[in-house]
């Protein structure tokens, strides 16, 4: 992967990278993929951004600090699949926008998401403020993590280095990813990076020039 040089606030809030791989299931379908755990906080407490297959890997990554939640960016298993392991593990309580219960009751149907994400919605960890952005498209309850102070926006599988996520299975609508990357993300300034689910970072100002590309080629 590209170096990835990321800021650290005043306060001393950091953003560290775990990678860990595993299997993506829907539609009958399963393919080997590798994903993106985030994890943002200082020495005290963090949280930890989309809990995909690993949860020992993640907790070593964690340490001794409390992990103030667990968020998902949608519910495809690939990124909750190790959620009830890591709240095993630390307690954590797991915050999922509703209109993916759908997608999570197939993984974990008997220990539901403690708490519901809602556009809008501000969540503080140290001295940096997470805004919650709710962008269907990929999953209709998909939402990223924009941190203004940080200029860094945690995608899920929302916004890609190269385009799009994927719309071609169950739950998903080209359409209205388009709408979702145009109203949301393609509005924050252009320097913002973009730490997505899978694969390499970007800028929304590489993204940006591309959309019409995107529209022509259909995904």
């Amino acid at each position: 992967m590209a170096e990835l040089n990321l800021p650290t606030s005043p306060g001393g809030v950091r953003i560290e990278r775990v990678v860990t791989s595993g299997v993506f299931e829907l539609d009958g379908g399963s393919w080997e993929v590798d994903n993106n755990v985030w994890i943002i906080g200082d020495d005290a407490e963090c949280f930890v951004i989309d809990a995909a297959h690993d949860a020992d890997r993640i907790k070593a990554a964690v340490g001794d600090r409390v992990v103030a939640s667990i968020l998902c960016t949608h519910g495809h298993n690939d990124h909750i699949n190790a959620v009830e392991a890591l709240q095993n593990l630390t307690g954590a309580e797991a915050q999922l926008h509703p209109d993916d219960r759908m997608l999570w009751d197939v993984v974990m149907e008997d220990n539901p998401p403690d708490h519901d994400l809602a556009d809008g919605d501000r969540l503080t960890v140290g001295d940096v403020t997470l805004e919650v952005l709710h962008t269907p498209g990929h999953a209709p309850g998909a939402c990223c993590f924009y941190a203004p102070s940080l200029g860094v926006l945690f995608s899920g599988d929302t916004l890609f280095n190269g385009g799009p996520g994927a719309t071609g299975r169950s739950y998903s609508d080209f359409p209205t990813i388009i709408d979702s990357i145009t109203d949301k993300l393609l509005t924050l300034p252009e320097e913002t990076v973009v730490l997505t689910g899978h694969g390499d970072h970007t800028t929304i100002g590489a993204e940006k020039p591309h959309r019409q590309a995107w529209l022509d080629r259909g995904h």
